[in-house]
């Protein structure tokens, strides 16, 4: 098989908290926890959250811990988009600040134009952005 448009897609990253970010992304965004694993002190393992849509094709894996814990590096320009088609939600940029967002300006004033920009717990930053997609 190859790559085509209906391959899965999986955006690793670490995480200094898990439990943080699973409040951004969970009780935050409205994303469902599709899998979770504690590493407890098996050797080279780490903790694991993965987040996502059961019935989508994409999700995001969080990890933290490990022998080696990797510290989250992210730029400004380091974004999540999400095409909502429509207007941001007031009550959802609320519900991610009420859950460990920071709502940042983007150095980008495409997205400052089109969308709202937050930082999750690790500083990775979600764009709303209110266009389609195509």
């Amino acid at each position: 098989m190859s790559f085509t448009g209906e391959t899965h897609v999986r955006l690793a990253r670490p995480s200094l908290d898990l439990a943080a970010a699973e409040r951004f992304w969970v009780a935050g965004l409205g994303l469902t926890v599709l899998f979770r694993a504690d590493a407890g002190r098996a050797p080279g393992a780490h903790d694991l959250l993965m987040v996502g849509h059961p019935d989508a094709s994409w999700h995001l894996e969080l990890t933290s811990g490990g022998d080696h814990p990797v510290r989250p590096r992210p730029t400004d320009d380091d974004l999540l988009v999400l095409y909502l088609d429509g207007a941001v939600p007031d009550e959802l940029v609320a519900r991610l600040l009420a859950s460990g967002g920071t709502r940042v300006t983007s150095p980008n004033p495409y997205w400052n134009e089109w969308g709202v920009t937050v930082e999750d717990p690790d500083g990775y930053r979600v764009v709303l952005c209110r266009r389609g997609w195509g």
